[in-house]
Formats: structure tokens, sequence, C-alpha cells
């Protein structure tokens, strides 16, 4: 078994730490990487086929997210103890890592690539879905498959107070009026071209306003979007290092052809 490598970095701002590792599990994927905020761990694989199959004129990119009961310390209570259908939040995370991986594909690239995400642990306060986006562009980084990343992503929060806050946990994303999910990539001049924003209210946010939490503007929007740069570039930068010390400690990666 090779030796495992990781990474670590804290997310600036918060207490938080993000992690990233390979080499201890799934050594037969092309690119394998467990990612982890808090005791929220994800492994995510990414492999792609050698060819093209006849008749295929798009790009087949499919991304499955395993959400397991064991991740939470539960059993499922089925009859026979089974994992159940895909969750909607399962199917959302799926989409989630989908828009913002995408285009980073080169143009005509027909091969035939899956990327799975595994909830190893689920801590109950920090999402997964986030840290996957992450620990999938970090898999591919190491993977050979064509892929023009790193892609950061990074969740943040409008409180009450008026503050952006960095990857959120549940308490936190609760407790505030606003979310942002956005994700991009570091262009040569170091800004971040931004390539996939979600955004939506909080459940309560109407509530907090009622008490005179700030509301959300398009200036606060606009602020967000640029505050959320400087997270997406440490993930990136996380994933350079790992993509570095994989090369130093195994080779050059070779290139899916």
């Amino acid at each position: 078994m090779a030796e495992a490598i990781s990474v670590s970095g804290p997310i600036s701002g918060s207490d938080k730490t993000l992690r990233f590792e390979t080499g201890k599990l799934a050594p037969q994927s092309q690119g394998a990487v467990v990612a982890s905020i808090g005791k929220t761990t994800v492994l995510v694989t990414a492999n792609a086929a050698k060819g093209v199959r006849d008749g295929i004129d798009f790009f087949p990119l499919t991304v499955d997210v395993e959400e397991r009961a064991y991740a939470a310390g539960k059993i499922p209570g089925s009859f026979f103890r089974r994992e159940g259908r895909p969750s909607q939040q399962a199917i959302l995370t799926c989409r989630l890592i989908d828009r913002p991986l995408r285009p980073a594909f080169p143009d005509g690239y027909r091969n035939e690539t899956q990327i799975v995400v595994t909830v190893l642990g689920a801590d109950q306060v920090n999402p997964h879905d986030v840290l996957a986006i992450n620990a999938s562009s970090a898999a591919l980084m190491i993977s050979g498959i064509p892929f023009d990343g790193p892609i950061g992503a990074v969740r943040v929060a409008y409180s009450q107070e008026g503050t952006w806050v960095a990857h959120p946990t549940f308490e936190e994303g609760d407790a505030g009026t606003f979310e942002l999910v956005v994700a991009g990539r570091e262009l040569d001049n170091g800004d971040v071209a931004i390539m996939m924003v979600e955004a939506g209210g909080t459940e309560k946010s109407f509530e907090f306003y009622a008490n005179g939490a700030p509301k959300v503007s398009e200036a606060v929007i606009a602020a967000g979007l640029e505050a959320s740069k400087q997270w997406i570039k440490e993930s990136i930068k996380l994933q350079r290092q790992l993509t570095a010390s994989v090369i130093a400690a195994r080779g050059k990666i070779e290139p899916l052809t």
C-alpha cells in the first residue's frame, strides 16, 4: 500500500481546519482523496474510461453521493438493515458537485468519467456537501484525468451581526439570514473566476429581520461573493500542495490518453 500523503490548513476567520489525504483508501482508483472538516469526512474517488464508447456525442460525467447510516453512527431501520435509495439531499449534492466541475473538463472530452463521494463520517456539526466539491476537485487533480483545475468551493453564511461566516456549521447556518455556495478557479493574476453560485435565504430570515438583523441587499451579496474568493483560494492552495506532494512521492502523474 502506498504511503499516505496529507495536507491541511486553517480556514481563515474560524477555528476550523480543512484536510486532504490520499494513499490509504481506494488505491485502485485513478484518484482518491479523503477530506475532512471537523469530524465530517468524505472519501471521493475519480475514475475515467481509457477510451470513448461508440455513439457517445456528449460528456458522460456521473457524480454519485453515497450517504451511509454508519457515518452518523446509526444502523438502518429497515427490516433487512439495508441502506435506502439516495436522499433528496444526496441528489442535490450531486448536482452541486457537477455544476462547477463539468466546465473544467476539456472541450470535446468524451471519456466516461465517474466521481463517487462516500460519506465516511458525519459529525452532525459540519455539512459535507461543499467539502465534497473540494475533495472531488482534489481527486481529479491527482488522477491524470484531463481537468483544468483545481476548483475551490465555500459556503458563506450572513450572520445577524452583518458578517460573512465561512464553512458555517449547521447551527451557524440556521442562525444566519442568507447563504451563498460559491465555487471558482484561480486566474493567473491571482483573482478568482466564479464558476457557480447557489444562494438562498434561511428558514428564519424574516423573523431575524423583524428583530433588527441587517437585510441582504445586492451590495451585501456582492461583498459576500468577493469575500468568498479568499476561502476558495485557500482550498485551491491546499489542493496544489497535495498534488505537488503526490508528484514528489510517486513521480509524475501520467495523463489519461
